[in-house]
């Protein structure tokens, strides 16, 4: 169901917020729905149910346009893409019955844990990559037998996470992505085609359950489009190759931070 709610005062922080989770999510490979949700949440107090739909739709203008502006820079792996979301798209119907099904509190913790898994997983991933580098260097991706199968369990658990907690399931994709072996900015803007695909489909199966307050996707949107536009134009004039692991590291930490908050608070 669709409704407006009535405009707060704290609502109009939003456009910034929106600006900043924009510009920083299509650099960093997301939509940035991980980043609404306990927004949402824990700053303006929108129930968990409505809050993930919410965040859903307001997270897929960053996703398109996002998208294409890494598409617009080569920074998009289409055939590992394709890998990930074709199960993304199965956990994404998935995911949005099971958040149905549970109770906010429950909702809640669920991501919090979750959150927190997936940042320790980064981690671990980066420290072993910075190990790595030493003895060879970094491939271009591949699509083996194995790296088939790595990218249907990520793609599958990605699609799970954003129909369940209504966030772009980034972590799972980066996770799975930087596994595999291919350059960081072709992580991101792979990543960012796999979160719009499943951000879709898990919009259109929230639709026959959730609740959308439109009011807030407007005030969210007005700035975090003009952040999409921004990002990819940025990324492509900084040097990752030595900053990899630094933005990995950084990106586990804020990470595990939102899911301590969104267990205790």
């Amino acid at each position: 169901m669709i409704f407006h709610s009535s405009i707060e005062p704290i609502y109009f922080i939003l456009p910034l917020v929106g600006f900043l989770i924009g510009l920083f999510g299509t650099m960093l490979g997301g939509g940035g729905g991980f980043f609404f949700l306990p927004i949402l949440t824990l700053l303006i107090g929108v129930p968990p149910q409505i809050a993930v739909i919410t965040s859903l739709v307001a997270t897929l203008p960053i996703c398109l346009v996002g998208t294409l502006g890494h598409y617009q820079k080569t920074n998009i792996n289409i055939r590992i893409g394709v890998m990930f979301s074709l199960t993304g798209v199965v956990g994404a119907f998935a995911g949005a019955r099971i958040a149905g099904m549970v109770s906010p509190e429950q909702l809640k913790a669920g991501f919090g844990i979750y959150s927190i898994l997936i940042a320790l997983n980064m981690a671990l991933g980066a420290r072993k990559k910075k190990m790595a580098e030493s003895a060879q260097r970094v491939g271009s991706g591949g699509s083996g037998p194995g790296k088939r199968i790595k990218g249907s369990i990520f793609g599958l658990f990605a699609g799970f996470i954003t129909g369940t907690f209504g966030t772009s399931g980034t972590a799972p994709v980066l996770a799975g992505l930087f596994s595999m072996g291919i350059p960081l900015k072709l992580v991101i803007g792979t990543s960012l085609m796999v979160v719009l695909v499943n951000t879709l489909f898990a919009v259109g199966a929230h639709f026959l359950v959730g609740r959308i307050d439109l009011m807030l996707v407007y005030f969210l949107t007005a700035g975090s489009i003009a952040g999409a536009i921004l990002g990819p134009k940025i990324l492509t004039r900084i040097k990752t190759d030595q900053s990899e692991s630094k933005v990995r590291f950084l990106y586990a930490g804020v990470v595990a931070a939102i899911g301590i908050l969104m267990i205790v608070g």
